[in-house]
């Protein structure tokens, strides 16, 4: 039995579920089935029809293709960026502040990092342009993976949930 309706997870995921609910859900233990409810809710939002198997962000998945069973990373407007185990930002639009100019953009003139220490790399969806990440490395840094989820594991151990089919 689930302590929160489908529809106060889905508000919450929309951001529109009130402060109070909101604060009681997010400082009390989840119950068993949250992560459930939480991806049924990403997944009435998006278009696509591939199945979520993990959020990654606020507008990108881990999805199971419907075509192939593969596990790909998808963004919520429908754009594939690659297999899950490789490093998504390879694959987006990649904007890098690495001069003075750029970074007054975000910062006033005498508080910008020096860039002969410190850009910017910001990472965007190639088709809907939505901002996934941003890196704010030395300028000769490789692009970093974040990690490689376990999703066997998460599924199996942490949510006790079947792990979705997938083919490689």
């Amino acid at each position: 039995m689930s302590t929160y309706t489908n529809e106060q997870v889905s508000h919450l995921v929309d951001g529109s579920l009130d402060w109070e609910t909101t604060f009681r859900m997010l400082s009390m233990p989840k119950d068993n089935s949250r992560f459930k409810q939480y991806v049924d809710a990403l997944q009435k939002k998006v278009t696509f029809k591939d199945r979520i198997v993990l959020p990654l962000g606020p507008h990108m998945y881990i999805v199971q293709s419907a075509k192939s069973k593969k596990w790909l990373i998808k963004c919520d407007c429908g754009h594939e960026f690659c297999d899950y185990r490789e490093n998504w930002k390879m694959h987006a639009s990649i904007y890098v502040r690495d001069t003075e100019e750029a970074m007054t953009e975000v910062y006033p003139r005498l508080m910008a990092p020096d860039t002969q220490w410190q850009v910017y790399r910001e990472y965007y969806c190639p088709t809907c342009g939505t901002m996934h990440d941003v890196e704010a490395p030395t300028p000769w840094y490789p692009v970093i993976h974040d990690f490689e989820p376990d999703i066997e594991s998460f599924y199996k151990d942490w949510i006790g949930m079947p792990v979705p089919e997938r083919a490689d």
